[in-house]
C-alpha cells in the first residue's frame, strides 16, 4: 500500500536523496523543468544533486548538456540536449497552436516565421552566438518588423521550428545558437515512441501522478497523454487515490527516511508546479499565499514533504532571506529553515542573512 504521496513525490524528484552526479542525468531524469525565472531554475537542479554550486550548472549550460528553450505547455524548461528533437517533434505542434490568436494579433503568418527563420539561420552559421537585441537588428534590416511582442513570438517560433536553442552567454546576457550546430544530431523516432518515452519520463520521475497531471505537465491533449500512459502502464503500479487514479514506479517505496527534512525549494519548482491539483502537498487555503491566479509561484518551505510556507531571497552582497509560514513554526522548524538557508547560500556561494 502507497505511503504519503507527498513524500513519494519527493523521492522521485530527486529531492533529499540524489541518484544522479551530474546536471545532464537528472535534468534527463526529469524529463523538463520548468525554467522561466532562469536564477531559481539553476537551483531547482542544484537542490536535487550532491554539492553542486550554481557555476556547476552554469557550466553545464555553456557545454550544451543541457537546453534552455521552450518546450512544454508553453513556457522556459531545461532539457537534457540528447532529448530536446524528439521532444519539440512531440510537442512543438500544439505550442504552436497555443501561440496561434497572439501571431494573428501580431500579423505574424507562416511566410513571415519563415523568411525570418532564414534570416537567423544565416546570420548565426558557422558557430555564431548572438543576443536578441543582435538577432532583432539583423531581421529589422531585412524589413521585419520586431516591436511589441513580435521579437518573443519569432524567436519562440524558431526554437519550435528546431533552428534555435540557447548559446553560451556574453555579458551576461542570454544568447542563441543553431541547434543543428551546437547539438549533436539524434536519431528520430515515431511519435508512438515519442509519446510513451514522455509519459515513461514523467511518472518515474513525478510520480505519483494522474493521468490529468501528465497531460498538464506535457502540454499534450489528454487523448494524446492518454496513449501516452496506455503504451507504458504495465511498468507502472496505480492505486486509488480519493476519486482519482495515481500512477507511479513501484522503486519508489521506502521514502519515509530519505524524506523527513526540511527544503527551501525554487519559484516554479517542479514539486508543485508539475501537478494539476497541489491539495496532495499543500493546504489548499494557503494556494493564494503560493501561488497567483496568473500562475506567478513562490519559492516554497516544505517540511516533512508538505508546503508549510514561503521564503523570498533579496539578491545582493549578502542574500537576505525573508520566511513567511502559515502558521507558527516550531523551534525545530527554525533550526532547519537555518540549515536550509545555509545550504541555499552555499550553492550561490554567497553569504546568508535570515529576518
Amino acid at each position: 500500500m502507497m505511503t504519503n504521496v507527498s513524500q513519494l513525490r519527493l523521492q522521485s524528484q530527486q529531492i533529499g536523496g540524489s541518484e544522479f552526479n551530474t546536471v545532464k542525468e537528472l535534468v534527463h531524469w526529469m524529463g523538463a523543468i520548468q525554467a522561466q525565472d532562469y536564477g531559481m531554475a539553476k537551483y531547482a537542479i542544484g537542490v536535487r544533486l550532491k554539492n553542486a554550486l550554481v557555476q556547476t550548472i552554469e557550466d553545464a549550460i555553456n557545454k550544451g548538456d543541457i537546453i534552455r528553450t521552450h518546450v512544454l505547455r508553453p513556457t522556459w524548461h531545461f532539457v537534457a540536449a540528447d532529448d530536446i528533437r524528439w521532444m519539440l517533434e512531440l510537442t512543438a505542434k500544439n505550442l504552436n497552436r497555443a501561440m496561434s490568436s497572439n501571431n494573428k494579433r501580431l500579423e505574424l503568418d507562416e511566410k513571415t516565421f519563415k523568411k525570418s527563420n532564414g534570416i537567423i539561420e544565416k546570420i548565426l552559421r558557422d558557430g555564431k552566438h548572438l543576443t536578441r537585441k543582435e538577432i532583432m537588428a539583423a531581421l529589422e534590416k531585412k524589413g521585419i518588423k520586431t516591436n511589441d511582442l513580435r521579437a518573443s513570438h519569432i524567436m519562440f517560433r524558431a526554437e519550435t521550428d528546431l533552428v534555435v536553442c540557447n548559446g553560451i552567454k556574453k555579458d551576461k546576457q542570454f544568447t542563441y545558437a543553431l541547434l543543428d550546430e551546437r547539438i549533436a544530431s539524434t536519431r528520430k523516432i515515431a511519435k508512438e515512441q515519442a509519446l510513451a518515452q514522455l509519459a515513461q519520463r514523467y511518472f518515474l520521475s513525478h510520480g505519483p501522478a494522474t493521468l490529468q497531471d501528465f497531460s498538464w505537465w506535457s502540454g499534450l491533449s489528454i487523448t494524446e497523454a492518454k496513449n501516452g500512459l496506455a503504451l507504458i502502464q504495465s511498468n507502472l503500479i496505480s492505486e486509488k487515490y480519493k476519486d482519482s487514479t495515481l500512477w507511479f514506479s513501484n522503486n519508489r517505496i521506502n521514502t519515509e527516511s530519505k524524506t523527513r527534512k526540511l527544503f527551501f525549494l525554487p519559484s516554479y519548482d517542479e514539486f508543485l508546479i508539475s501537478y494539476k491539483s497541489r491539495e496532495i502537498s499543500m493546504d489548499p487555503k494557503f494556494s493564494s499565499r503560493t501561488f497567483t491566479s496568473n500562475g506567478i509561484f513562490n519559492p516554497i518551505i516544505v517540511h516533512n514533504a508538505k508546503v508549510i510556507g514561503i521564503w523570498k531571497p533579496q539578491l545582493k552582497k549578502d542574500i537576505l532571506i525573508k520566511e513567511y509560514f502559515f502558521v507558527p513554526p516550531t523551534e525545530n522548524q527554525k533550526r532547519l529553515c537555518a540549515k536550509a538557508a545555509k545550504e541555499f547560500g552555499k550553492f550561490i556561494q554567497k553569504k546568508i542573512l535570515r529576518q
